[in-house]
């Protein structure tokens, strides 16, 4: 295993291990309820980590967090009820309909 990610934000860290796991990269969280220690362990003890599980995938998982969550290219979409979305959104916020009829 390897470390890919850390830091004291949580938010931050699961936003990490959400982006690897969308590439197909298996990952584990370590140390994220640790940050209630703050004060009683050094500061580098306290961030929450992302690891890869295997160490193939390593630069693979670098290079995605390196590149974050980039907007997908494309055109809006327009919903059945008419509202004109965006491409990252799946589905529409007036009437609830899903992209592509469904």
């Amino acid at each position: 295993m390897t470390r890919v990610f850390s830091s004291f934000d949580r938010i931050a860290v699961f936003h990490a291990r959400n982006l690897l796991e969308a590439e197909g990269i298996r990952v584990t969280v370590r140390n994220e309820f640790l940050s209630s220690a703050m004060g009683e362990l050094p500061p580098a003890e306290c961030q929450a980590e992302v690891w890869v599980l295997d160490e193939a995938d390593t630069a693979r998982a670098e290079k995605v967090l390196r590149q974050g969550s980039a907007p997908v290219g494309g055109v809006p979409w327009i919903c059945a009820c008419g509202e004109a979305l965006e491409l990252q959104f799946l589905q529409c916020w007036r009437c609830g309909g899903n992209r592509g009829g469904d």
